[in-house]
């Protein structure tokens, strides 16, 4: 691969600061003589550290310390870099590689493979691991992200996840409020992220980013307040103004302090020279400045031109160089989109162009030139793979599959027969299928005025008879398709809709992107919602904890299991508190309509019809709410007692 370089002088003198293609070493050539031979060498291995000036400052500059095996103070070497639009970028990208092997030094790792190394699949991961290991910390920081163990012990980027996620806190303060005494703080908390590590990963990748080079000119508008036009800059937008437009630079160190900074600033965002680095075509009404308008013919793009005569450009891409094998020198001239035209007439797309190219050359590459080697160390590939983009790992444990989760998941009553069953057993399939021929007999059936065959005759429906309805108590057997069939199917449904509802809709999130239409609580006051939805949720965390250990096979974690069981069983307190709470809640709610009632009787002498069904909330709104997370924690319960009764310990 081409080294990493950069235009630096040394003590006074013009030279080049480069990296070896190993990234062992860093080497400074002089200017002149032309072609001279590296002046100073520094191997990676003596460096002891790197000082750089920082963003604000006007000059870049790197000091490297080095100290050999056999000196007894440090040495230290000074590089000013000189490029006049990328010695910020040279000066980063050389110290950032420098850091990286002086890491893979300490740690024995041995060399680090080269950026772009490797072939096309690794080349975007490649390229980010570049640009996070450029920003200060980046290299540091983003093998934490890739470790579950240091996630897991990252105790400032928890807090900072709990403080994002109001509910994660919430759960997390409630859970570790209610845990065993015989679990500590430091292996609760173990636990809790032990299953959350893709969100610390999440949250530490999002703390991390950081905003890239934009076009800060278009953003910078003036406001009028009070009659008067204001004009609000920041020295983050100075900086990146000088950044990418050295022009402004060099008129701002020619005029200044001889105009006083403010009244620069208010000058040059009204003058004409303003709206050339905008883009903007420059009209004979603008205002014309005398001190300003003098650079209005100094081009911009002549070091870009130097740039691009300095690189390598491949002849396919080169439309200069294969400017003589145009045919259209040899005939007629070339369409109208395709004649250049003078920069006066579109600025604003020459303009766009040459800012979009100076903000593109600070992002690490993500193309791999193709003359460089392929291939790099399984290690280093590992290290830059991003792991969310690949697949899930494969899971060391021992899939259980369940054909019917109905009989593991329904009350102690499951191997008895249904009522329906029952009834089925009873009865003689001979004599069925003869009441059945009888009933669909067409010799008996009754017609209606079309012709047809009168079914409703047939199962003995009679949509005008009232007498289902006037004699309610009456034991009958219901046929099929009945009006009390049809109110017991229909009450059944909705029954199991109710259910359905309870158990798939999301109550305790109030997290942004989640619907806000939820189903109501069902008479349940707010407050008393909250405590059932944050009791569902502890105990919902400690069966997590309980199966992960359970599950794992590991005898040294049977203590584990036990802290967990306890849990449960505490947990079950808890939900049978909130059963009796909303009891109390219901009972306190009737009282209070009744009141109402004897109220309105006594104020206005007429009765009000009283209807305690109306109040809705109680014992059995929490359990049918939390019936499936009750039912989860007998089974786990069960399977711990099963496995004691298999080693021949009994449960305490």
């Amino acid at each position: 691969m081409a080294s990493t370089k950069g235009a630096a002088s040394y003590k006074k003198n013009d030279g080049t600061l480069a990296l070896s293609k190993d990234l062992q070493s860093a080497s400074w050539t002089p200017v002149a003589p032309p072609g001279s031979s590296p002046a100073l060498t520094i191997a990676v291995t003596s460096i002891t550290n790197l000082q750089q000036t920082p963003a604000s400052s006007a000059k870049v500059m790197l000091k490297i310390f080095t100290q050999g095996s056999g000196a007894s103070a440090p040495e230290t070497h000074i590089f000013t870099f000189t490029s006049p639009t990328l010695a910020r970028a040279e000066a980063d990208a050389i110290k950032a590689a420098l850091s990286t092997s002086i890491q893979a030094a300490k740690s024995g790792s041995g060399t680090p493979a080269a950026a772009g190394g490797g072939g096309g699949s690794a080349s975007a991961a490649m390229a980010i691991a570049s640009a996070v290991s450029s920003t200060p910390g980046g290299a540091g920081n983003v093998n934490n992200w890739y470790d579950d163990t240091s996630l897991k012990s990252d105790v400032g980027l928890q807090q900072s996840l709990l403080k994002a996620d109001p509910s994660l806190q919430k759960t997390f303060i409630e859970s570790l409020r209610t845990k065993p005494e015989s679990i500590t703080n430091a292996q609760f908390t173990s636990r809790y992220w032990s299953t959350r590590t893709h969100l610390l990963r999440a949250h530490a990748i999002e703390k991390n980013q950081t905003r890239g080079a934009y076009n800060v000119l278009s953003t910078i508008k003036p406001k009028t307040e009070e009659g008067a036009t204001r004009l609000s800059i920041s020295k983050e937008q100075i900086q990146l103004i000088f950044n990418q437009h050295p022009l402004v630079k060099r008129v701002y160190d020619e005029n200044v302090p001889k105009l006083s900074e403010e009244s620069f600033w208010s000058r040059f965002f009204q003058s004409r020279l303003f709206k050339k680095l905008k883009g903007e075509k420059v009209m004979e009404s603008d205002p014309i400045d005398a001190v300003l308008d003098k650079y209005l013919r100094v081009d911009e793009e002549v070091d870009r031109s130097q740039r691009i005569l300095g690189s390598h450009i491949p002849h396919i891409l080169d439309l200069e160089g294969n400017e003589a094998n145009h045919s259209q020198r040899k005939g007629n001239d070339g369409d109208i989109t395709m004649r250049p035209t003078s920069i006066d007439r579109v600025p604003i797309i020459r303009t766009l162009n040459t800012l979009s190219e100076k903000i593109m050359a600070h992002v690490a590459p993500a193309d791999v030139d193709p003359s460089e080697p392929i291939g790099m160390d399984e290690e280093t590939f590992n290290s830059l793979a991003l792991r969310d983009l690949q697949g899930d790992a494969a899971e060391n444990r021992i899939m259980l599959n369940i054909k019917d989760q109905e009989r593991f998941f329904t009350d102690d009553r499951q191997d008895e027969l249904s009522a329906d069953a029952k009834l089925y057993a009873q009865q003689n399939p001979s004599e069925v299928l003869m009441g059945l021929q009888m009933d669909l007999n067409p010799d008996l059936m009754e017609s209606d005025n079309g012709g047809g065959l009168n079914l409703d005759r047939a199962i003995g429906i009679n949509a005008d008879s009232d007498s289902e309805e006037e004699e309610p108590d009456t034991p009958k057997q219901q046929h099929v398709g009945s009006k009390a069939s049809i109110r017991s199917a229909t009450s059944q449904i909705f029954s199991a809709i109710q259910q359905r509802r309870f158990q798939s809709d999301d109550f305790s999130s109030s997290a942004p992107g989640f619907s806000t239409i939820q189903t109501s609580t069902s008479g349940l006051t707010p407050t008393l919602f909250d405590r059932l939805s944050l009791t569902h949720a502890t105990t919902t965390e400690f069966l997590q904890h309980f199966w992960l250990a359970f599950l794992s096979g590991d005898a040294e974690r049977a203590g584990e299991i036990a802290n967990s069981v306890e849990s449960l069983n505490r947990a079950m307190d808890r939900v049978k508190a909130v059963a009796n709470d909303a009891d109390e809640e219901k009972a306190r709610e009737i009282e209070k309509l009744k009141r109402q009632v004897r109220d309105y009787q006594e104020r206005t002498g007429k009765r009000m019809r009283y209807n305690p069904d109306i109040i809705g909330g109680g014992a059995k709104v929490v359990n049918d709410m939390l019936g499936p997370t009750v039912q989860a924690v007998g089974k786990a319960i069960a399977e711990y007692r099963r496995a004691l009764a298999v080693e021949g310990v009994e449960a305490s």
